[in-house]
């Protein structure tokens, strides 16, 4: 059995694993997807303070109150940067770090440098309105999504994540998903680590979360790495 712990996308939350968790729990393991600091059931925290920082402390927090070790530790997206921050903080915690179609950050990266331009906000100056879903969601998921995604604040893309260099050392398997057009932010990643031998790199022909649009697909993968 595993402890799988994920650290969801921008203007998500734990909500969006919904599908996820009955199947990853059926096969036997612990599944926890907390939601962040202004997003989800918490968006009534939301203020211009909040940043990369505060999920990665929020995550930090449910590992602590909930005494988890031996973590199979899951990035989703803008998750790959809580995650990448939340690994090099707890290690020795972790027993695999995985990354879905999500950004890897290097000491001193923010997300905007990642992405290659700066995050503008466009709500009271300092939030950011969410990006459309995939093409191929479904309007059943869209009707389920659409009223649950938050605006989420400019900080948590700005912010610059300082790393020692602990997830060196860890187990760590990135997932690309393909199913995208001309301009996909994660083909660096995916680029970088096909002949990486401290990488393992996985491809699902799927759009970019496939915890909603193929959460069958995507259990299979995660519980051929759990």
């Amino acid at each position: 059995m595993a402890t799988i712990l994920v650290c969801h996308g921008a203007w998500s939350a734990g909500w969006a694993w919904g599908k996820m968790r009955p199947l990853l729990r059926a096969a036997g393991h612990e599944v926890f997807t907390p939601s962040y600091t202004g997003l989800g059931e918490r968006a009534h925290l939301a203020s211009p303070m909040v940043g990369l920082e505060t999920h990665i402390a929020d995550i930090l927090g449910v590992i602590e109150y909930e005494g988890l070790e031996d973590i199979v530790l899951v990035g989703h997206s803008y998750g790959g940067m809580v995650a990448t921050g939340v690994a090099d903080r707890v290690a020795s915690k972790i027993r695999h770090l995985i990354y879905l179609d999500a950004f890897v950050p290097t000491d001193g990266q923010s997300l905007d440098d990642l992405r290659g331009g700066h995050t503008e906000a466009g709500v009271e100056g300092w939030l950011v309105p969410p990006m459309p879903s995939a093409p191929d969601t479904s309007e059943a998921d869209l009707a389920w999504t659409k009223p649950r995604r938050r605006h989420q604040p400019q900080r948590c893309f700005s912010e610059k994540l300082r790393l020692t260099g602990a997830t060196e050392t860890l187990r760590r398997t990135y997932i690309h998903c393909t199913k995208k057009g001309p301009g996909d932010v994660f083909q660096q990643f995916a680029d970088r680590f096909r002949a990486d031998p401290a990488w393992t790199l996985s491809e699902m022909a799927e759009s970019h979360s496939p915890n909603i649009t193929a959460p069958a697909a995507l259990a299979e993968v995660l519980l051929g790495l759990a």
